[in-house]
């Protein structure tokens, strides 16, 4: 590992196009495990200008059966898709939460792959796909997450919390942040540069308002990022285009599962390719991500490592997975093949399979609106929600590395 380099990460707000588009697909996950928690679901969005449309496939016992909707439920999805715009908070001519065209062309799951995931006779649940996983933690902060994407997603999480409050009321809901760090012996000493794009109302691009913008925004980087890293060497490149009056799913098409790296360490890690949104839980790529970040977590919290990267390995229909692979990076206290030892000997994860995975976190259940924005690691565990940022596991892995 080199231990003095530069490193950037990008964040994007829940008013991006694509994060729009994450946050609906969810929000229609949402809707169904809550009427069924085996429900399956892989729910697509596109979004642009006055038009959200609704692509995939779903599962879910009283709401879409036999190949026909209840009654009644289409239109809930709609009245859904409508609240979660307007709680983002788009109310403008290109896209507004009233007024926009909605398709929704989901229909029902392919039988081929139903046979493959579901439980029958002596066969366990599989794996809703194939794929590779990884999971992710460091030190470099205190969620134990690469800081160059930490404090991207907290500026984004500041400037739209100012949003909503009316505390910022210049700001609109399309914005991008991006900072960059300097490591030495690797760890984060300096910020270089902070990027931020921000959506706003008219005349904010010029002259006094364009001032009190570019301020607002400076202070916002002073709140968040620690004192230590920020000097009169920082670079700002605030709104660097200008204007940026047009956003949003009216300024550029937003698709689900486009923002991947956001999704999870900003760079800083491996990414298995596959994305979350929109899944029901059977699906690996997302249980398996979430495990194997709760995994790295409990590693680095325990001590036993300052960064680890964990991968899983799944075939679509086979319930146990095909590999496990730790890798310390060089930090770790104790061989990587240990750990992987203990944490195949863990009871609790149920081999690490689909439907262990589930029933250790807890992931049949309406929590997934909440991951769609701003990250799907680094956030509190509370309630229902996060159980893979827990550190529960520490007790027992020192245990078993002793």
């Amino acid at each position: 590992m080199r231990s003095n380099y530069l490193f950037t990460s990008e964040s994007v707000s829940e008013g991006h196009p694509d994060k729009v588009a994450d946050q609906i697909s969810d929000a229609i996950v949402d809707l169904f495990l809550s009427k069924d928690p085996e429900a399956r679901i892989a729910c697509e969005t596109l979004t642009t200008t006055q038009l959200v449309v609704l692509a995939g496939e779903i599962r879910c016992k009283g709401v879409y059966e036999n190949g026909a909707w209840a009654p009644g439920a289409e239109e809930e999805i709609e009245r859904t898709v409508r609240e979660t715009v307007k709680a983002i908070g788009y109310e403008q001519d290109g896209f507004h939460w009233q007024t926009f065209r909605f398709e929704n062309n989901l229909h029902g799951q392919s039988a081929h792959i139903a046979q493959g995931v579901d439980a029958s006779g002596n066969k366990d649940e599989g794996a809703g796909d194939q794929g590779i996983m990884f999971g992710f933690a460091c030190d470099e902060t205190p969620d134990l997450m690469p800081a160059t994407l930490y404090y991207s997603h907290k500026i984004l999480e500041t400037m739209a919390a100012d949003r909503h409050s009316g505390a910022a009321p210049f700001l609109e809901p399309d914005t991008k942040s991006q900072v960059t760090l300097r490591f030495e012996n690797g760890k984060p000493v300096a910020c270089t540069a902070i990027v931020v794009s921000t959506q706003h109302g008219k005349g904010y691009d010029e002259g006094a308002k364009e001032a009190e913008l570019k301020a607002y925004v400076k202070k916002v980087v002073a709140d968040v990022l620690p004192a230590h890293l920020l000097s009169d060497q920082t670079v700002y490149h605030i709104n660097p285009t200008g204007s940026f009056e047009i956003g949003g799913p009216d300024g550029d098409a937003g698709l689900t599962g486009r923002k991947i790296i956001v999704d999870t360490y900003g760079g800083a890690a491996p990414h298995g390719g596959g994305a979350f949104s929109g899944k029901d839980p059977t699906k690996v790529d997302r249980s398996a991500a979430y495990v194997t970040r709760y995994l790295a977590k409990n590693i680095v919290a325990a001590g036993l490592a300052r960064r680890c990267t964990i991968q899983l390995a799944y075939a679509i229909g086979v319930s146990e997975p095909l590999s496990l692979y730790v890798d310390t990076h060089g930090t770790g206290t104790v061989a990587d093949d240990r750990i992987e030892a203990a944490i195949q000997g863990i009871k609790e994860l149920g081999g690490l399979t689909p439907r262990g995975i589930r029933t250790h976190l807890g992931l049949n259940k309406p929590i997934y609106r909440k991951t769609a924005a701003y990250g799907h690691f680094g956030r509190k565990a509370e309630g229902d929600h996060f159980p893979w940022e827990r550190t529960d596991l520490v007790d027992k892995l020192k245990t078993a590395l002793a």
